[in-house]
């Protein structure tokens, strides 16, 4: 193993380490606040780096398929989580469109590899990853179509669900290469976490938000 390998790995590991670290205390502490949105932006940096040295890794040292789609997945949610923060009532925009352009093309190119790489095992986690990837970019696709108004509510579902998504990505991965037995299930248990997760959020946002259209009712 070359020197600018080992460099690589070492960066990689210690990014997604720190990035996984701090993504699990973001989702215990409180959100919206000041120190959310900077510790937010801290593990938005991190996970860039995981996946700009998986990147690396994947095109110059070895390519593995289940790595590099879960590459793509990560950053594409990452990105575009990120961006619904900003975009919010706007909905999309041309940066949003050529995200989603481009994360089709590189999950095309995996697909058409993955009978030429991939064990049975490794291609149960890259299928599942690409459907992932996919129902992803059906949605940010048909986001175009959507009512302006529907973009004001969706957003913060959306930014919930990209992240919590990008971090659990990032711990099959971790799965993926820390434990050697129970493949594949070891790296598919924290995708169906992750899930979970998702919809606990997700109902508590809708809980939060039915609480103050109720209380905007009973002050009107």
């Amino acid at each position: 193993m070359s020197q600018p390998q080992l460099i690589n790995i070492a960066t990689h590991v210690l990014a997604g380490s720190a990035a996984i670290g701090l993504g699990l205390f973001l989702l215990a502490a409180a959100k919206g606040t000041p120190r959310h949105r900077r510790r937010g932006r801290l593990f938005a940096w991190l996970t860039l780096l995981v996946c700009i040295t998986a990147a690396i890794g994947n095109l110059l040292f070895d390519y593995r398929p289940v790595f590099a789609v879960l590459t793509v997945l990560v950053l594409y949610q990452l990105l575009s989580g990120w961006r619904a923060v900003y975009t919010r009532d706007a909905g999309p925009q041309a940066v949003d469109g050529a995200m989603t352009a481009a994360a089709l093309v590189a999950g095309g190119l995996i697909l058409l590899r993955l009978q030429h790489d991939a064990s049975g095992q490794q291609a149960i986690v890259v299928l599942s990853s690409l459907g992932g990837l996919a129902t992803i970019l059906v949605y940010d696709g048909a986001r175009w179509a959507f009512p302006r108004r529907w973009h004001g509510i969706l957003w913060r579902y959306e930014h919930i669900y990209k992240l919590l998504a990008s971090l659990f990505a990032m711990l099959s991965a971790a799965a993926g290469n820390l434990l050697r037995v129970g493949q594949p299930w070891t790296q598919l248990a924290p995708s169906l976490l992750g899930l979970i997760c998702i919809a606990w959020f997700w109902r508590r946002q809708y809980r939060q938000e039915r609480a103050q259209r109720l209380m905007h009712g009973l002050a009107a």
